[in-house]
């Protein structure tokens, strides 16, 4: 049992978690895979970028 790999593990399934709540990363309803990446870039990025704006 290693705490640390047992946070890392978690953070990783709660991050898959969110980017699933876009319909369009669940159904993968993009047909190539670039436009699937593309998309799932522009997901990481809208979940991300609140926690890095107004940082004080």
């Amino acid at each position: 049992y290693n705490l640390q790999h047992y946070k890392d593990r978690n953070r990783i399934e709660r991050m898959f978690n969110k980017l699933k709540q876009f319909r369009r990363i669940a159904t993968r309803y993009d047909k190539t895979r670039k436009s699937f990446l593309a998309f799932l870039h522009i997901a990481a990025v809208k979940l991300w970028l609140p926690s890095f704006v107004n940082r004080t």
